[in-house]
């Protein structure tokens, strides 16, 4: 139960509706069929930021387990 109420929080996190939000906004100009290079543009930049940092986190993790500080 701990689990999921820490995962729950960290959806919660700004960055985390931010992408989310991003992703509803780009599904709904998708289906429509208007999406912008500008938006494309931004969208990129969120995602590709969004998965790094967790990507980056989960990697630290594997290293601290590695070297025994995990």
């Amino acid at each position: 139960m701990e689990l999921l109420r820490k995962r729950l929080a960290n959806l919660l996190s700004v960055k985390s509706l931010t992408t989310l939000t991003l992703t509803a906004v780009f599904a709904v100009m998708a289906l429509r069929g208007t999406i912008s290079q500008d938006f494309m543009t931004v969208y990129a930049v969120v995602i590709a930021f969004y998965f790094g940092t967790q990507s980056q986190k989960m990697q630290d993790v594997v290293d601290g387990d590695a070297n025994g500080n995990g």
